[in-house]
């Protein structure tokens, strides 16, 4: 395969970026490149180069760019009106649906991004505890507001549970509301849960963190612990949330929090998100089922609003189709089987980690299992692997493969070939 060319247009695109926006991007990838459109499993640059998608908008686009159901739910509810800062009835069946779906939602409220759902769903959670602090884990992603801003991506990690912040603009207040554990480590978090029952409001996770997976009876303790202490559980599905399984990663590893943040696929590729949880602790955002100092106001202009409404009912309709998730899946391990058999020939140091819709490799020969494991690794390695693969027509994030409905056989295919002659300029330069 030659390698990707840009012309003068997308260039030209590329430079005015760097003009007109912080570190010429949108605060997400470089602009390396332009994206002009997306079919399937696959997206093409503004000078026409094909690559395979392993990105998906970051992880929404799970049953493939440019869906005909999807586009056409889109189509015909943009005449209709785009937003109206009140009920629509996409809106309430997508939240029937959600309801139906995700083992701990008892009641919903929509927002339009994973930041806002992680917000309220721990602002719901100290307004039923009445108490402030929360504990995280180390490396744990949770959006971009203070609190779970801190200890992301420590580049020296302190001692636990000790937070630091991870980005300038944090008030120095907010440290000591946060409390920070080691992923899949049960005995110190069951040990820190405990010790601070009396302080905290509540306990978020990523049920599956970055892309690490949960050791066996990790979510398990979590949710035993937080139960004898009355602490709410917050599970952040805004990846896992649709993709694990129609109910999430709830449902795929069998244990249920007390709310949940989920966005992504739940939108269809349009800006959507939502707080679920239990209804008594749901019941903070109705001001006439709590006490006036209890009611938590929650006001967003176009939260729920009916094209992301449609497009998000629409998606969850194609997952329900059988043999959706059995497909994805299979793909996945396909995928992963292929990588790992090209890495074991090569004798780098490197293995696959995580779950057969969502993975990624890492260089190094030892286990990962929490972000600590996980920083130790070759980070420049992945990167010069990441660059080879993207001239080689795959576009994915840095630390992930998201896999989709949509991929094809051929999608795998390239994605071998491209895996091949990065791990040969890897192993070159041994």
């Amino acid at each position: 395969m030659n390698a990707i060319v840009h012309d003068t247009g997308e260039r030209h695109l590329i430079e005015t970026a760097s003009r007109v926006t912080p570190g010429g991007s949108f605060g997400n990838l470089p602009t390396e490149l332009v994206i002009r459109k997306g079919s399937g499993g696959r997206v093409w640059d503004e000078s026409g180069n094909s690559y395979v998608d392993f990105l998906l908008g970051s992880g929404p686009m799970f049953i493939g760019h440019g869906h005909p159901d999807v586009t056409s739910a889109v189509a015909a509810q943009v005449p209709l009106g785009t937003t109206f800062f009140g009920p629509n009835r996409f809106g309430v069946k997508l939240a029937d649906a959600i309801i139906g779906a995700v083992a701990c939602a008892e009641k919903l409220r929509f927002v339009c991004t994973g930041t806002e759902a992680t917000m309220y769903a721990l602002r719901a959670a100290r307004a039923w505890r009445k108490r402030d602090r929360i504990l995280k884990f180390e490396g744990g992603f949770h959006g971009m507001s203070d609190s779970v801003l801190m200890s992301w991506a420590p580049r020296h990690p302190g001692n636990f549970p000790q937070a630091l912040p991870d980005s300038a603009g944090i008030p120095h207040t907010v440290h000591d509301d946060v409390l920070i554990a080691p992923f899949n480590d049960a005995e110190t978090a069951t040990s820190l849960i405990r010790e601070h029952k009396d302080e905290l409001g509540a306990v978020i996770v990523e049920p599956f963190q970055r892309v690490i997976p949960p050791v066996p009876g990790f979510l398990e303790a979590l949710r035993k612990v937080t139960a004898e202490c009355g602490i709410p559980l917050i599970f952040d599905e805004i990846v896992t949330g649709f993709r694990f399984a129609y109910g999430g990663a709830q449902e795929y590893y069998g244990v249920v929090p007390d709310l949940c943040a989920l966005g992504k696929i739940m939108g269809g590729g349009f800006p959507l998100a939502a707080v679920a949880g239990r209804a008594d602790i749901m019941a903070h955002f109705d001001s006439s089922a709590v006490p006036e100092e209890d009611f938590l106001p929650q006001l967003n202009t176009l939260a729920g609003n009916p094209v992301a409404a449609a497009a998000g009912l629409a998606t969850l309709e194609v997952l329900r189709q059988p043999g959706t998730y059995e497909r994805a899946f299979a793909t996945g391990r396909e995928l992963i089987a292929r990588l790992s058999e090209l890495l074991k020939r090569s004798r780098l140091p490197a293995h696959v980690i995580g779950e057969p819709v969502l993975f990624d490799v890492v260089f190094t020969d030892q286990p990962v299992k929490d972000y600590r494991s996980w920083i130790r690794s070759d980070a420049a390695q992945l990167r010069k692997f990441n660059q080879v693969l993207r001239q080689h027509g795959i576009f994915k994030s840095e630390t992930k493969y998201y896999v989709s409905v949509a991929h094809t056989q051929a999608d795998i295919d390239q994605a071998t070939e491209a895996w091949s002659a990065a791990i040969d300029v890897l192993a070159a330069e041994r």
